[in-house]
């Protein structure tokens, strides 16, 4: 009893100095060779999976960011101490155009990464682009094709993919301990009414559907942990409809088949259900991703966010179950000495994106192709659904732009 209660406490006080400490970071002090960043769009997420990781990161300045809107970019600028602020309808523009920045930090709503990502390579800025890449296949390709051309970096943000909890299920998986894998379930669903309907995710025109938003996710966690893309879209249904505009989901859970007769049901739902009576009950998240294999099971809770909180829990078949947590990369590792447990899987990612411009090698990284494969099935996830694809950026890529 009291060995539980003191170990009870133990996570607990681990738990909050973690997140204090993730959410409000030492100061780094800044390199004079630091990089010089920009943010087109003050957009929400752009505090937590940009402005706090770039706190501690020493050859980080966040030096500018475009607001169309002057309020809300002047309010933005004035919380992360952002001492230039553009505005109007020209802002993105005038940011891009500022010889003083190096790279710049997309936030935009999804139909909007084609455009502004392009238009940033063209002026010769690295860019670390949020998820999906685009709306269609086509469009990251191309993306990533300018960037080359450009000699620039551009990074889709999987930053879930950057952390020590992840990486360390891939290894065990890999290892053979558990043997071959035949089944992985992988979820990102969070309950109704926390997803206001006037966010940009239900406007259609911007690329707007529960799957694009967390779809990507989860397909690409099931392709990351069984090494291969899919085969087939065996089944896909939306798990509810947006009433306002049919054309955009709540969700979608699909089927896909992998290699070697390996199967993979992921679901994002936007809009969980309820239960008990009315469904007036509240259901708990599903943020998780769980293995079968023939010779056991490995399941990671959390696995977008697992900086917050995590558990590993591996099965092997006829023996004891064991539990492990990595907020750090494990000591026997070549990473071992890589971030510290307070680090956010925004921060790592953040410190392979400054490594890849410097010319080092990232610990971890999502190529290009990776991204373009992984855009490619939730398009195609889209289509078994009925629903069809997003429609294609209304932006025109010419020579002017940078073709």
């Amino acid at each position: 009893m009291f060995y539980s209660v003191y170990s009870y406490l133990q996570f607990l006080m681990s738990f909050f100095a973690r997140n204090i400490k993730g959410n409000s970071p030492p100061k780094a002090t800044k390199s004079p060779k630091a990089l010089r960043f920009g943010i087109i769009g003050a957009a929400n997420i752009a505090a937590q999976a940009f402005c706090i990781p770039a706190i501690s990161h020493p050859d980080v300045i966040i030096a500018a960011v475009a607001s169309r809107g002057k309020t809300k970019g002047d309010a933005f600028a004035k919380k992360h101490s952002i001492a230039k602020v553009y505005s109007g309808d020209n802002a993105y523009q005038l940011l891009l155009d500022d010889p003083d920045i190096d790279a710049v930090y997309n936030p935009l709503p999804n139909s909007l990464h084609y455009e502004w990502t392009m238009k940033a390579l063209k002026a010769g800025k690295h860019v670390l682009l949020e998820k999906p890449s685009a709306d269609v296949k086509e469009e990251t390709v191309r993306m990533f094709e300018y960037a080359a051309e450009k000699n620039l970096i551009l990074l889709e943000a999987f930053h879930y993919r950057f952390h020590p909890s992840i990486q360390r299920v891939k290894a065990i998986l890999d290892s053979g301990e558990l043997g071959a894998i035949k089944s992985i379930k992988s979820d990102l669903c969070i309950p109704a009414g926390l997803m206001k309907y006037d966010d940009i995710r239900y406007r259609y025109e911007l690329g707007g559907g529960g799957f694009m938003d967390g779809g990507g996710y989860v397909i690409s966690v099931a392709r990351y942990l069984t090494g291969e893309n899919p085969t087939e879209v065996v089944s896909a249904t939306p798990t509810s409809i947006y009433k306002a505009d049919p054309r955009i989901d709540n969700g979608i859970t699909a089927v896909l088949a992998f290699p070697g007769n390996a199967t993979a049901e992921v679901t994002c739902d936007l809009q969980l259900a309820g239960w008990g009576p009315f469904r007036i009950i509240p259901s708990m998240p599903r943020l998780g991703v769980t293995v079968k294999a023939e010779g056991g099971t490995i399941r990671l809770g959390n696995f977008p966010v697992p900086h917050v909180v995590h558990t590993i829990t591996v099965s092997p078949k006829g023996k004891p179950s064991r539990t492990e947590k990595h907020y750090v990369h494990p000591k026997a590792s070549s990473a071992a000495n890589s971030g510290e447990a307070w680090w956010a899987t925004y921060r790592y990612q953040l410190e392979a994106f400054v490594d890849k411009i410097q010319g080092k090698t990232p610990q971890m990284w999502v190529t290009p192709q990776d991204s373009i494969d992984n855009l490619e099935w939730v398009q195609k996830v889209y289509e078994k659904s009925g629903l069809g694809s997003r429609p294609a950026s209304t932006w025109v890529e010419t020579k002017e732009h940078g073709a």
